[in-house]
């Protein structure tokens, strides 16, 4: 077909309705944020089902997330270069295809495979997603837009739990990943159509970059999910984690000497980048890490179905629904540093409450207010750190720094979820509920201590006149 029989279907942002954008961004961005805790509820049946150990459990969260923060940064280097709009649907595609492969999945490191794929295209769904949605916008509507597209964001991750838990319910696990196939086709048709291409700078890509950084991440997650069960001074355990610093470290070393680094480190020379980017991290591991168990913890400790426990995390996750949109419309006026500052007091608030509280005997009323504020702070956290990360770039670093905070943290729910299960396992095990209990309380007063330091660090987030 050619580029002149495309031309009805690509329309001028000025003649698309914000509506039918977001849905075109929307749909993906949702599968892929669901994908981050729509296996939470069903990890105890899959566990029985597969014969999973709790390292594995760990695996079939973090190889998505894992693959997701690898490649987030090429993904939107090769769309700057190749077109955003492509490589939108190509992560769209193999995310769908992905999705199917877990569904056929018979062993616990076939999910992992297939898990790890499906982070493979999310990684091109995820950032493209909102640079195209800053594209296709105007200014006077970009802080809108951004909080509504938080609000899908805060939509996949309050329904991952409940879709999850109700599919498991209802049918079985396999189908959380059957039902993104439909979604998937129904996605690529209408991006295909709405969207329209756009490019940023073209550079080589950083392949030394990617795998530096890829093994020295991987390196430091495979030490601390093994440490528990392993010993923390074992050769095995205490190697790994000493090569994935020293990896790490020569990625920086790496990155400030390329000419086309996949991480411009002259980005963190903007103080407001450099402190979100920190507060998305403590962020990710101490929220995300805590939900793992969590997630968990109704069925295992108090006996409820994966529906009945999804339904139970509601207050927390769907708070983000009504928040984010609303965070998004009032950020400039109130100023992002306020909100994203009290956003994470509240999360900090919420996880040392819940750890303060929960006993093998603790009852589900008790654990709503402190959820309902952890909603909040998520809520409050998503839109106005989004609109920082785009104001601090200029419109040609935009898809670059849009991966950057994205990577950052996607690399902080896999380390959430490797440290406070390894937290877990030091003081507890899912032998029984009181053992179940006993482990919960101390990873998620580790998750609150964590959100807390980062709630400090986001003080020094420049005022409303600053970038």
């Amino acid at each position: 077909m050619t580029a002149t029989a495309l031309e009805p279907r690509q329309a001028t942002p000025a003649t698309r309705g914000l509506g039918v954008v977001l849905a075109a961004v929307g749909i993906p961005t949702f599968m892929v944020t669901l994908d981050n805790l729509v296996v939470t509820n069903a990890l105890p049946v899959i566990k029985h089902e597969l014969n999973a150990s709790l390292s594995d459990l760990q695996w079939f969260v973090n190889a998505y997330t894992l693959a997701f923060a690898a490649l987030l940064l090429t993904a939107a280097a090769i769309g700057d270069r190749l077109g955003r709009r492509r490589m939108f649907l190509a992560g769209i595609s193999l995310f769908t295809l992905a999705s199917a492969t877990c569904a056929l999945a018979t062993e616990p490191w076939m999910l992992t495979a297939a898990r790890a794929i499906q982070g493979i295209g999310a990684a091109a769904v995820m950032p493209l997603s909102l640079t195209l949605l800053a594209d296709a916008v105007p200014e006077r509507m970009r802080s809108a837009a951004i909080g509504i597209w938080g609000g899908i964001s805060g939509l996949g991750i309050a329904v991952g739990p409940v879709v999850g838990g109700a599919v498991v319910d209802g049918l079985n696990w396999q189908w959380i990943f059957w039902l993104n196939v439909p979604t998937g086709v129904v996605a690529v048709l209408l991006a295909a159509r709405v969207l329209t291409e756009s490019k940023g700078t073209a550079q080589r890509l950083d392949l030394v970059g990617l795998v530096l950084a890829t093994s020295g991440v991987l390196s430091i997650v495979w030490g601390v999910i093994h440490g528990a069960g392993d010993g923390w001074t074992s050769g095995s355990v205490l190697g790994t984690l000493i090569a994935g610093g020293v990896l790490l470290v020569a990625f920086l070393g790496w990155e400030r000497r390329t000419s086309a680094p996949m991480l411009p480190l002259r980005l963190f020379s903007v103080r407001s980048f450099s402190v979100v980017n920190v507060v998305a991290f403590t962020f990710a591991v101490g929220v995300f890490g805590s939900v793992f168990l969590l997630a968990q913890f109704f069925q295992v400790v108090q006996g409820y179905t994966p529906f009945q426990s999804g339904v139970r995390t509601l207050p927390w996750t769907a708070a983000p629904l009504v928040v984010a949109p609303l965070a998004g419309l009032v950020v400039d006026r109130v100023g992002a540093r306020t909100l994203i500052v009290v956003g994470q007091a509240f999360l900090a608030t919420a996880l040392g409450w819940i750890a303060l509280i929960t006993t093998a005997s603790t009852q589900y009323g008790d654990l709503v207010a402190p959820f309902v504020l952890a909603g909040i702070g998520m809520g409050l956290t998503f839109a106005p750190s989004a609109s920082v990360v785009m104001a601090s770039a200029s419109e040609a670093d935009r898809g670059v720094a849009s991966g950057t905070n994205n990577t950052i943290r996607e690399v902080g729910v896999a380390m959430g979820v490797a440290i406070l299960a390894s937290v877990f396992a030091s003081a507890g095990s899912y032998g029984s509920p009181t053992e179940f209990a006993a482990g919960i309380v101390p990873a998620v007063w580790t998750g609150a201590a964590i959100v807390a330091a980062g709630t400090v660090v986001a003080l020094l987030l420049p005022g409303r006149s600053k970038v």
